[in-house]
């Protein structure tokens, strides 16, 4: 089969692999109808995200059609079943999963010591996206074999477009998940860092659970006009002072919720202060990420908030303002999506057409096109927020 496969930094090939096959009972094997390029996917891309292997298969957005059983999985799936795979990889059956916290499951990731080493203790498997979380092949490929997957698939009906479901894998729960941990009530401004594909889902999550105003702030003007057409406040931070128009639109008290959908690879003017400071880092290996995003979300958020974190990051940060969140009293909430405590609701806005999650779409490209829109996506040619694939 073809698939879109890791070779080094900045170094994703399409190359002919062997096809996968059932290697557990409870596996299923899918034939992929469409996958996605992630935003986390570009730090993968840049070699930022440790335990990549040359020959890894990308990819962790995927949904498709069920093909092959395992004698286990046949208990919830068969053979032409229609299927969006979560990029979190689940049993349903340990603590942490009966808890409904499914991104940390206790027994998916099969790289178990080596994520204890680096993390304490593992947390769950993910599709594509390196050996601390079971080095698992991704979905960016003809087809895709699914470990634990009488749990970890979402059963779809027919007569819907791919391009309204395929987000369930990661991005519409992803940014859902950002919003439900702010615990949103009414008169709450909510401000949302980054308007990539998890940002957008990020805003209409939380207008959708009652947020009376959505503050989105970014620099690419296409962006910044997706996230108004929702019904956003936009900052452009190239052209206007975050902290200075955050203060206009809350009377000078700051929002009550910040979402961080950045993560690692914080791109502000090189004007800022801390922006050369964490370059300067990152390049003598002294520091992982550029936390910009993350410390002025502390340092203009009303005392008593609440810190929103789905964006990606990968290790150590440095300067980080913690006794300013201290001394404001401010609530620290992150996680890899939980997707499955959030497939139910969000499945059910996209069909009775309150949600159309496919509105984020801008490119869609064979997957032997893969490659090339990576480095489109990287580069943000052709306005490009969201690449769809066809195998």
């Amino acid at each position: 089969m073809k698939a879109l496969v890791w070779h080094g930094k900045e170094d994703i090939r399409c190359d002919t692999v062997s096809d996968p096959t059932i290697e557990e009972p409870r596996d299923a094997i899918i034939k992929v109808t469409s996958c996605a390029i992630c935003g986390s996917d570009l730090h993968l891309f840049h070699n930022l995200i440790p335990a990549m292997l040359p020959g890894d298969i990308m990819g962790h957005e995927t949904m498709g059609e069920v093909v092959e059983v395992g004698s286990e999985a046949a208990r919830t799936l068969k053979k032409g079943d229609r299927v969006v795979i979560p990029f979190t990889i689940y049993c349903g059956e340990c603590e942490q999963c009966r808890r409904q916290n499914f991104s940390l499951c206790q027994r998916t990731n099969r790289k178990k010591e080596l994520g204890e080493k680096v993390f304490g203790h593992a947390t769950g498997g993910l599709f594509g996206y390196t050996h601390l979380t079971g080095g698992y092949p991704g979905g960016q490929a003809e087809y895709l074999r699914v470990p634990f997957a009488d749990t970890t698939h979402i059963k779809v009906p027919e007569g819907i477009p791919d391009e309204k479901l395929l987000f369930l894998s990661d991005i519409l729960p992803t940014g859902w998940h950002a919003a439900q941990q702010c615990d949103i009530e009414a008169g709450d401004t909510v401000a949302v860092w980054g308007c990539g594909p998890v940002g957008q889902m990020a805003i209409r999550s939380a207008l959708l659970l009652g947020a009376e105003q959505v503050v989105a702030i970014d620099r690419l003007g296409d962006r910044l006009s997706m996230a108004a057409a929702a019904g956003a406040v936009t900052i452009d931070f190239e052209r206007e002072s975050v902290i200075g128009r955050l203060d206009e639109l809350t009377d000078g008290q700051g929002p009550q919720k910040c979402i961080d959908a950045v993560g690692t690879e914080s791109h502000v003017s090189f004007g800022q202060p801390d922006t050369l400071y964490d370059r300067a880092k990152q390049m003598m290996l002294m520091e992982n990420d550029r936390p910009h995003a993350l410390r002025e979300m502390i340092y203009v958020c009303r005392p008593g908030g609440t810190l929103s974190v789905v964006g990606v990051y990968t290790g150590l940060v440095d300067k980080l303002p913690l006794g300013i969140a201290m001394n404001k009293g401010l609530t620290w909430r992150m996680a890899q999506a939980h997707v499955p405590r959030w497939t139910p609701e969000l499945l059910r806005l996209i069909e009775e057409d309150q949600l159309d999650p496919s509105f984020v779409i801008t490119h869609i490209a064979d997957l032997d096109q893969g490659p090339a829109m990576y480095m489109a996506f990287r580069d943000k040619q052709d306005s490009c927020i969201k690449v769809v694939l066809k195998p």
